[in-house]
């Protein structure tokens, strides 16, 4: 029989990812599939804090198993912003081009543009919390480039590529990406225990 685990999103790209990691071994059921229909907010200054709100409150208010996951993009130069305030860097309902524009706006004449896209997965199994994590390391280009992904993918440029995100194909990208990696961790613990 097959493990349940809420996530705690009803983003399906994100769901679908997830589901072909971990495989058939578990039912992933979304927000809205698990009869959740609410928004869970996310105030703190941690994508581990963030993540363990949500999985928390789920697991309140349905006693099962679940998970979440935060992420975000940190710049060296920006002291890490804007990390747990990426969707919103630009204002509370800022667009994917607005976030971008601020943050190229911010970077103007900035030569050192390290940056890292980050995700850390809070897992409640059994009443035991778990973390996860995943990084991919890059840079911010000067422009934006391509017309793939979301949010900074056409600015950030990943370690050892030419290419931003948004110029890669959803393989190429997942393949390197900080979700990826973090959803793999968390595939490893729950198929090995």
């Amino acid at each position: 029989m097959k493990r349940k685990l809420i996530f705690a999103s009803n983003n399906p790209n994100k769901a679908d990812e997830i589901r072909h990691v971990l495989g058939e071994s578990f039912q992933i059921m979304t927000l809205k599939e698990a009869g959740i229909l609410v928004d869970i907010p996310e105030p703190h200054d941690s994508f581990q804090e963030n993540a363990l709100e949500k999985s928390r409150y789920i697991h309140q208010a349905t006693g099962m198993d679940c998970f979440s996951e935060d992420s975000g993009l940190e710049v060296e130069a920006l002291h890490g912003a804007p990390g747990v305030k990426s969707a919103r860097y630009a204002g509370e309902n800022s667009t994917d081009q607005q976030n971008t524009e601020k943050l190229l706006a911010a970077l103007e004449n900035v030569r050192q543009r390290a940056a890292q896209f980050k995700t850390v997965i809070s897992l409640i199994l059994d009443g035991k919390e778990y973390f996860f994590e995943g990084e991919c390391k890059g840079v911010i280009s000067e422009s934006p480039m391509g017309n793939n992904g979301f949010g900074y993918d056409p600015v950030f440029v990943p370690a050892g590529s030419q290419k931003s995100f948004a110029e890669m194909t959803m393989d190429e990208k997942s393949a390197i990406s900080h979700r990826k990696k973090a959803v793999r961790k968390m595939a490893d613990f729950l198929l090995h225990i």
